[in-house]
């Protein structure tokens, strides 16, 4: 009889833990907080691993440099997330993008950019227009957009890669992209957290039904948020651009991954809803190239640094998961 009261109060007190443990990780501030705590232990971590090296100023700079694309396509990812979906067709998209601000380049600059914008917004409300009108789930319409649009960029690359104006380097400094890249999030965030479309989309990641009741447009808010997210990642292929000067054939490759990753580092969680912070962005893509970079820094091979960075996205996944919200991705 002892033995099975002693198993029944480890068990009480096993319950106890977890479910205490769940209240401490639903609360919102948590949701905040976290992602800034693993962001400042990354640096920490690299900082004494690298002895130092990670935080020179050369070093922070060159990171900085890596991070502006990646950083922008992700905030529109955000808001496609927020509402439960997915795209796991940015890679093609700033690749398509890529190549026809490349060729408008050559005839104006200003053009350059609205054809890239134009471009990532088309692309984007194909995918709006199956998953709102066909009713096809997010992830497989993304994912037959990624091979389509791979196979054009392949296709108008075959030859040779497609090249920009050579003046287009000029505009390759860190001032310049580091200040579109503010502007960007800036927008991003205002729209996030102090307008009618951000309250709509962390309504529909809440559900679906609910959101409807509510009277707000779902399909036409899905299809707005997918023309949005194309046609940020169409200006993220400005800067791309400015950055390399031609596009070829794995141009955005693995870019949906990493965009994945980083949110989901930065504490996303991936069933969307209220829960998600506009500062998910922000430490996720911070965490992701850091993480990477003292990686490569501290010499481990690409084998050992895509293990790595699978336990440490596993670690996460397990800590930020909501298990009584989490559905089926729409």
């Amino acid at each position: 009889m002892s033995e099975v009261k002693n198993l029944d109060s480890n068990n009480q007190e096993k319950k106890s833990f977890y479910s205490t443990f769940n209240e401490i990780m639903n609360k919102p501030f948590t949701h905040t907080i976290l992602p800034v705590i693993g962001l400042v232990i990354v640096v920490m971590l690299f900082a004494i691993l690298t002895g130092g090296k990670i935080i020179e100023p050369f070093n922070v700079e060159l990171l900085l440099n890596q991070t502006y694309v990646l950083m922008i396509a992700s905030s529109g990812v955000l808001l496609v997330m927020t509402m439960g979906s997915l795209d796991f067709s940015q890679g093609s998209m700033l690749a398509i993008a890529s190549i026809v601000v490349c060729y408008l380049s050559n005839y104006n600059l200003i053009l350059a950019i609205i054809g890239g914008i134009i471009t990532g917004a088309a692309i984007g409300a194909i995918n709006g227009f199956f998953l709102v009108k066909r009713k096809i789930m997010s992830f497989i319409v993304t994912i037959c957009s990624m091979f389509l649009f791979r196979g054009v960029c392949a296709y108008l690359t075959t030859n040779s890669p497609v090249y920009a104006n050579g003046n287009i380097y000029k505009l390759n400094t860190m001032p310049l992209e580091l200040a579109l890249t503010v502007i960007v999030l800036l927008i991003v965030f205002i729209l996030f957290n102090f307008t009618k479309v951000g309250i709509n989309i962390k309504a529909i990641g809440a559900g679906e039904t609910g959101a409807r009741f509510a009277g707000i447009k779902v399909g036409k808010t899905k299809w707005l948020i997918y023309i949005l997210a194309g046609a940020i990642t169409g200006f993220a292929a400005f800067i791309n651009v400015i950055k390399v000067g031609s596009v070829t054939s794995t141009s955005g490759n693995m870019m949906e991954t990493q965009i994945m990753i980083a949110l989901v580092l930065g504490g996303l969680p991936i069933s969307g809803g209220a829960k998600v912070r506009f500062i998910n962005v922000i430490c996720g893509v911070l965490t992701y190239k850091i993480l990477s970079t003292g990686l490569v820094m501290m010499g481990f091979t690409t084998e050992m640094q895509q293990l790595i960075e699978g336990i440490v996205f596993l670690i996460v996944v397990v800590l930020f998961s909501d298990r009584k919200s989490l559905q089926v991705i729409k």
